[in-house]
């Protein structure tokens, strides 16, 4: 037996070359790497100056006050690094500050919820160690857009006009920035943003002004210092000392510092891999939700391989109970501690966890035992509403990314993926400082981050607010390795379901054959059966999220099995990006997701 066979069309083909491939969530970045790639840079350098201008034209989905992950592997390197952009929560984040402020979870906007930004720091970061092009050269993309202006995706336009009377009424500087006349702008209007563009020529400004001598990378460390010592730390531990509307219809000032900004450097590290099928998968630390990926791919290892096909009724219902065990773990074990990734990953507990998935769906939270450590037991709330939310104001529903007049958004994100014709290859994810996230900054053009809402007020819990620790993301870009060789990234925004679509992904292409296209395309599923990792932090336990294209039977099988439906439509799920190559050949070949009309792949 086999996978189902992909279907005969294609959105997009799967490009294929031997110069150099870009793919993300936004043409107008994947054409900016791709251009660098065109003048001689290689892939750091590209995806850096990608990730800049994703800041610029994808402003609901991320932004310079927020974060990222990266993974990487520079040719000729022995193995794969994490590039680490996740900030830790500032000094006066404790739990028994928050709860004195009357609540009762993390807001899911606001300056309270702000972790120290890390995405800036860490794309320098990595232009530093990885890449040869000048700051200034790598910038231009992104200050020409923010600069002379860019076309509002339709997406931007809506996501605008749904806090458009939070911005009346509690933001002034957002509202100043992002409407004109008090409306929101239309799909395909031209925006601009000067304020970022004024903030990116400061930070060139000052590698230009160091002595005679200076090299290429201390210009670019005299940017990090600007950022994290000099003046965008200073206007923004300013600025939050302010009142402001949270997402919790209460108003605070932020507790976010100069000596918090200070305090914080983007790093590399180690990867944590597994080996699936004869692939090494490489992801982040416990401190996100990457070695979830892992779990499950272990735990469905134990199948053979036509048991695993997503689109057939078994092999989603395996999938889904996969994950959910899965997940289950990274509630009760992930964080920013050591985690007992040796037990959690090995192939005797995958077989523990295995032998719990039956017949019927299961709709309980259902963490594995580990000796030594007491899993943590999350709140499992079905529905969640704060005292102090407008009667009749709702926090429910589904979208890219879902925001209320509170500002509050399930989450998304973007994604970017670059190789090149030496063989260096990033995944990245930039996340965060949604331009619903908190009140802009007027003087660096941009808000904070709401990363904190993925810690818990309660005490025990391995991701508990606490000042100087990570709150467990959930950014997990993907390198895939053969024989030691860098051969697939990929990457999806999505929050939670970041690694679900991904899992999809690497079981059509590694076991069921499918070009990277056709697993881009083929039909999405995946569980809500698990706390969410954003506002307000409910779970549908047993719930199952589809596309409408897997299948009538499908479906109604999923169904009769217990699980709880909702269908999302044809085109709904999964927001991936990939590039590959093959290290024997040199080929090179790119892909990106349809869905939305938004990503886009290029390449020669």
């Amino acid at each position: 037996m086999s996978f189902t066979p992909p279907a005969d069309f294609t959105t997009r083909p799967t490009l294929e070359g031997t110069f150099g491939m870009s793919a993300s969530t936004h043409w107008l970045a994947t054409a900016s790497a791709q251009a660098v790639l065109e003048r001689g840079g290689n892939a750091f350098d590209a995806a850096v100056a990608g990730a800049f201008v994703l800041h610029v034209v994808e402003p609901h989905l991320n932004g310079p006050g927020g974060d990222m992950t990266g993974i990487f592997h520079a040719a000729g390197a022995d193995a794969p690094r994490v590039l680490m952009g996740q900030g830790h929560a500032p000094k006066g984040a404790t739990s028994e500050h928050y709860l004195g402020q009357g609540l009762e979870l993390v807001p899911g906007s606001g300056a309270l919820a702000a972790a120290v930004p890390a995405a800036v720091d860490a794309w320098l970061l990595l232009l530093a160690e990885q890449g040869t092009w000048e700051l200034a050269d790598v910038l231009e993309f992104a200050i020409g857009y923010a600069r002379d202006g860019h076309q509002a995706l339709a997406r931007v336009a809506t996501t605008i006009e749904s806090v458009r009377e939070l911005f009346l009424e509690h933001w002034p500087t957002s509202a100043e920035l992002w409407l004109t006349d008090g409306k929101a702008p239309e799909p395909g209007q031209i925006i601009t943003n000067e304020a970022y563009a004024r903030t990116l020529d400061r930070l060139v400004a000052v590698g230009t002004e160091l002595p005679a001598g200076a090299d290429r990378v201390a210009r670019i460390e005299a940017a990090r210092h600007a950022w994290s010592d000099g003046f965008v730390a200073d206007a923004a531990a300013d600025f939050v000392l302010g009142a402001h509307r949270h997402s919790s219809g209460t108003d605070h000032a932020g507790v976010i510092t100069r000596e918090d900004f200070a305090g914080f450097r983007a790093s590399t590290e180690d990867a944590v891999t597994i080996e699936f099928r004869g692939f090494t998968i490489a992801k982040t630390g416990a401190w996100g939700q990457g070695p979830a990926l892992l779990q499950t791919l272990q735990i469905l290892s134990g199948f053979a391989d036509h048991e695993l096909d997503p689109s057939t009724a078994d092999g989603a219902h395996r999938i889904i109970e996969a994950q959910k065990l899965a997940y289950a773990d990274r509630e009760a074990y992930y964080g920013d501690h050591e985690v007992p990734l040796d037990v959690l990953l090995s192939e005797e507990y995958a077989a523990e966890r295995r032998a719990l998935i039956g017949e019927q769906a299961s709709a309980e939270f259902r963490p594995g035992t580990i000796a030594g450590h007491a899993p943590f037991m999350p709140p499992l709330r079905t529905e969640y509403r704060p005292p102090a939310l407008a009667e009749g104001e709702s926090i429910a529903g589904v979208g890219e990314p879902t925001v209320t007049k509170a500002g509050v958004t399930k989450g998304d994100t973007c994604h970017i993926d670059v190789v090149d014709r030496f063989g260096n290859m990033v995944s990245a994810t930039p996340s965060g400082g949604w331009l619903q996230s908190s009140p802009v900054i007027p003087e660096l053009g941009f808000c904070l981050g709401s990363r904190l809402q993925m810690t818990w007020l309660e005490q025990g819990a391995p991701s508990t607010l606490t000042p100087g620790k990570r709150p467990r993301t959930t950014l997990t870009p993907t390198l895939v390795l053969k024989d030691g060789e860098p051969v697939l990234a990929l990457g999806s925004p999505g929050g939670d379901q970041q690694d679900q679509w991904q899992l999809l992904f690497l079981l059509r292409v590694l076991v069921g054959g499918y070009t990277q296209q056709q697993a881009i395309d083929a039909p999405a599923l995946h569980t809500t059966s698990v706390p969410e990792s954003f506002w307000p932090r409910t779970w549908t336990p047993a719930g199952v999220v589809v596309e409408d294209r897997l299948g009538e039977d499908v479906i109604a099988d999923l169904e009769a099995r217990g699980h709880r439906i909702t269908r999302a439509g044809d085109w709904a799920l999964g927001r991936l990006s990939s590039v590959g190559r093959n290290p024997q050949t040199g080929a090179l070949s790119a892909a990106a997701n349809p869905r939305g009309a938004q990503g886009y792949a290029a390449g020669r």
